[in-house]
């Protein structure tokens, strides 16, 4: 049978650490796990609690763009973060984060357009880009920029701009000028832009702002896998301009018929299930203090400080020029799985490694310990 070229895109690298962490836990390890960008908590009990009352009614196909009381729940987060009045008619539910990028790219671009995206940030926007015969343009970031492309960077060549606000990698976060500046660049030189939202409600301190508080011309994506726990729900969202609302709709239909209702149950619940989210967001905080204080006497120094998600990269490159054979040499050695930078910036990413601590603060401690015997070990 014949491979389309298009097919031929990378490997998602996490993945495959947390297999092979999988492995060794299989073979009685007990690993702690620094790789894998989602909560150790379960979905908020409201949430859970929703989903079993409906489980004795049909549970069937919903319309494409979402339960209606579900889009206007939404609609409510967006007035209780950003104080914006939104049209829930803008607001489309999808099958997570992943399916609605799907849409965006769709209902954007043609095949062979380009495509901007900060490096470095999360691989799959390259790779579903690749998978639709688009083409990822990376733009390589500063830490001195934390992480963030600056509007001088743009090529004017290019049909589309992401940006991730907070980063993954980084948890790094755009201010509400520097949203201003990017989005009127691109509207400049013609590049519609996505704006990836997804760890919206993590927060630190530097406070987190949507691009819809700076233009309507804009999809923004989120989900409730991270604020709300709900990675395996797979349930998101997006939000789109009135123009482009029957495409996107048109789209939706075909592509995926509709987003799980189920999901789509629990998720309405999890929107009043603010007070049990912000205990999460307790533990993150912790968790990143813990990192933030003991990384750097550990060895791993050169890092833009998180503002956000629950991630820190480091540059490694004084420690290693080979990220991926570093990472599998601290989850052998020190029973630590870690995510090499290769995933998220293809051409620095030898010289990087990405820390999630979105586990327990027990957890986190105990992997910092190990973390710190490995590298005085070294």
């Amino acid at each position: 049978m014949r491979n389309s070229r298009r097919g031929q895109v990378d490997p998602f690298i996490v993945m495959d650490v947390m297999e092979a962490a999988r492995r060794a836990e299989a073979a009685g390890r007990h690993i702690i796990h620094m790789e894998v960008g989602q909560p150790s908590t379960p979905a908020p009990l409201g949430a859970r609690k929703a989903l079993a009352a409906a489980l004795d009614q049909p549970l069937g196909y919903t319309v494409a763009l979402g339960l209606p009381e579900l889009r206007k729940g939404i609609a409510g987060l967006y007035r209780r973060w950003y104080g914006l009045d939104l049209d829930p008619a803008r607001i489309v539910v999808t099958p997570g984060s992943s399916g609605a990028f799907i849409l965006a790219f769709s209902a954007l671009f043609d095949a062979g357009d380009r495509v901007v995206l900060g490096e470095p940030g999360y691989p799959s926007y390259r790779q579903i880009l690749r998978a639709m015969s688009l083409e990822p343009v990376g733009i390589q970031t500063r830490i001195e920029d934390r992480y963030q492309p600056r509007p001088q960077d743009l090529p004017t060549d290019a049909q589309g701009l992401i940006l991730a606000s907070p980063g993954n990698p980084s948890g790094t976060v755009l201010r509400k000028d520097e949203l201003a500046a990017l989005t009127g660049r691109a509207a400049e030189i013609g590049m519609a832009v996505i704006s990836d939202e997804i760890y919206h409600g993590l927060d630190y301190g530097a406070g987190f702002h949507s691009a819809l508080e700076v233009t309507d011309d804009v999809f923004v994506i989120n989900s409730f896998s991270k604020y709300f726990s709900m990675t395996g729900w797979r349930v998101g969202w997006m939000v789109v301009p009135e123009s482009h609302i029957r495409t996107v709709e048109r789209l939706a239909q075909n592509m995926f018929i509709c987003p799980p209702h189920a999901s789509q149950f629990a998720a309405l619940a999890a929107l009043d299930c603010v007070e049990e989210a912000d205990a999460n967001l307790a533990v993150y905080a912790e968790n990143r203090r813990l990192m933030l204080e003991r990384l750097p006497q550990i060895g791993f120094a050169r890092i833009a400080p998180p503002e956000g998600a629950f991630y820190i990269y480091a540059d490694v490159s004084d420690l290693t020029d080979d990220s991926l054979a570093f990472a599998a040499e601290i989850l052998e050695r020190a029973g630590v799985a870690v995510t090499p930078g290769l995933d998220f910036d293809p051409r620095r990413g030898a010289q990087t490694l990405r820390f999630s601590y979105a586990g327990s603060s027990a957890d986190i401690a105990e992997g910092l310990d190990r973390l710190a015997v490995f590298m005085a070990a070294r």
